[in-house]
């Protein structure tokens, strides 16, 4: 359900693909139909809800779903295991609290947001009110409510974090010195950009998204999803963005393509905050919570709403798009503990952090192999990264962290939690510099990360392909019609890991610069890390096809 996203100027987006239907993407009123029951993913904008939305969200989980929450690479939520007439009640629930504050358009507000914006310093300033605004926007807008699923708007605070995601529209503070702290710069595609107010910037960013969905009509019968698949003839331009604000009354000034290098494009997924305690400038601290693998019980889902609701911030979450949550306010250590008690991740150097996985066996038919139970066994074989701050790490002896699965259950099969291998010291995972890694099981590659990525993929073999895969490489194979699953291959997880380790290995990742936008850009090397050679497939895990 969720396709490649190569980065500006790769060679996908210079070979437009036919988009003669509606994207397949999924909301609360049209379900997805998976081996495990309907799905349902609810559009979280800016990925911020409060404690009672969080509650709603844990009860018809519970009541409705499989009893689990699925955090996605935009920062929203799915529930699976719903019944077949689930989306009208569950429409309901969701209306109540406020997640759903537009029927028509509830499929459309994929707004990704800085999840850390306001709290540690490190950007311009909270997001808030900006969000409101734009969604408001969004549900008033008659043109908005033709777009696509697809499409990403995301709105910065000059980190780069959630720019570094391919979005389609982006909104981020100029930056460059106290006399630009006014404005910003919206980037609309690969070819526009423009300055103005940022006060003018969500009805700014609402006018290039009623652009395009003008632009997908006029592209017809192709049609086009997001701004990389528009024609040529069709793609805006600094110029052409700036005369349609123009018309709106925002004043703007067009970037030419030369001087347009946002900074935010230097900042790669897997360079994001680890988890633990973010601190504040006037002292005060937030929680960074993984869910591993990005889904959680209800039991888990609940404590983080419960520790919000007890944080000064008075109960408010933020879901970031790598499967994590943000409690604002959360000081209290032992809160931490409590909630790594439940199998969160609440420390740095995890070897959980910067590692994602498709949904796998049993929940999707079109998978090789149940990869969550494989890359929860892999992980278990990792000590994690020392804390240079903290007390000198256990002996090897000591059993890992994180549970056999990320929930705390023992996969089905299994008498017990797979005994930890004791892996040479090569296997430890700096978290907060190594590549990130996704597992898959069909070449679809559902839920990949944006940038440069381990892939790890499930064959029919029974084994898994592992290499270094980067925005410019060009698009998967459709996935072919499968057969019967082949024999369980030999348990190899240590081999698996060894292998895993050295492709993550921080001297891959290229070395990345920043540049003011509107200033000459510096070469931001875009280009995959070296791959490792000929990657081979490695006979591995227990028996998960």
């Amino acid at each position: 359900m969720s396709a490649d996203q190569p980065g500006r100027g790769s060679a996908r987006a210079q070979q437009p693909p036919s988009r003669e239907r509606d994207d397949a993407c999924p909301g609360v009123l049209r379900l997805h139909t998976a081996a495990d029951g309907e799905l349902a993913r609810i559009r979280i904008v800016g990925g911020r809800l409060d404690a009672g939305q969080a509650e709603v969200l844990a009860m018809v989980a519970e009541a409705m779903g499989d009893g689990r929450l699925d955090l996605t690479s935009r920062g929203n939520v799915q529930l699976r295991g719903l019944g077949l007439s689930a989306g009208r009640e569950l429409g309901r629930w969701l209306e109540s609290c406020g997640l759903m504050p537009s029927r028509r358009h509830e499929r459309v507000r994929n707004v990704v947001a800085s999840p850390f914006a306001g709290l540690d310093g490190a950007g311009a300033g909270s997001l808030d009110d900006a969000l409101v605004e734009l969604d408001e926007l969004l549900c008033n807008s008659e043109e908005a409510v033709s777009l696509s699923g697809r499409f990403l708007i995301a709105l910065d605070d000059g980190r780069g974090d959630v720019a570094s995601l391919d979005p389609d529209v982006c909104l981020l503070p100029a930056g460059g010195g106290q006399e630009e702290a006014d404005e910003a710069v919206l980037s609309f595609g690969a070819e526009a950009t423009v300055r103005l107010r940022r006060a003018d910037g969500p009805r700014a960013a609402l006018c290039a998204v009623e652009m395009f969905v003008a632009a997908a009509r006029a592209s017809r019968p192709a049609g086009a999803w997001r701004v990389r698949e528009l024609p040529p003839r069709l793609t805006p331009d600094s110029d052409g963005l700036s005369a349609a604000l123009a018309e709106l009354g925002i004043v703007s000034t067009p970037v030419p393509p030369s001087q347009a290098a946002l900074p935010s494009q230097a900042v790669p997924p897997f360079l994001t905050p680890p988890p633990g305690f973010l601190l504040h400038p006037d002292g005060g601290r937030s929680l960074h919570v993984l869910a591993p693998l990005g889904r959680l019980s209800v039991a888990q889902w609940r404590l983080l709403a419960r520790s919000a609701s007890a944080a000064s911030s008075g109960g408010r979450l933020r879901i970031t798009p790598w499967r994590g949550v943000v409690l604002p306010g959360v000081e209290d250590p032992r809160t931490a503990e409590e909630l790594k008690q439940a199998g969160l991740v609440t420390e740095p150097g995890s070897p959980w952090h910067g590692v994602t996985a498709c949904t796998g066996r049993p929940g999707c038919a079109s998978s090789l192999a149940d990869v969550r139970a494989d890359a929860a066994a892999v992980l278990a074989t990792y000590t994690a990264a020392p804390d240079p701050d903290g007390p000198a790490p256990a002996g090897r002896d000591a059993a890992p962290a994180p549970a056999d699965k990320p929930d705390g259950s023992v996969p089905a099969g299994r008498d017990a939690a797979p005994r930890p291998v004791h892996a040479p010291a090569p296997v430890d995972v700096p978290g907060a510099t190594a590549l990130p890694v996704h597992w898959s099981g069909c070449a679809r590659r559902c839920g990949h990360p944006a940038g440069s990525w381990v892939d790890v993929l499930a064959e029919e073999s029974g084994g898994y392909r592992i290499a270094v895969r980067g925005s410019d490489d060009p698009p998967p194979a459709a996935p072919a019609a499968l057969g019967a699953p082949a024999a369980p291959g030999a348990v190899e997880t240590e081999e698996l890991a060894l292998h895993l380790a050295e492709a993550r290995a921080p001297a891959r990742v290229p070395a990345r610069t920043t540049a003011p936008v509107g200033a000459p850009p510096t070469p931001h090397g875009h280009g995959a890390p070296e791959p490792i050679p000929a990657p081979q497939p490695v006979r591995t895990t227990s028996g998960t096809k």
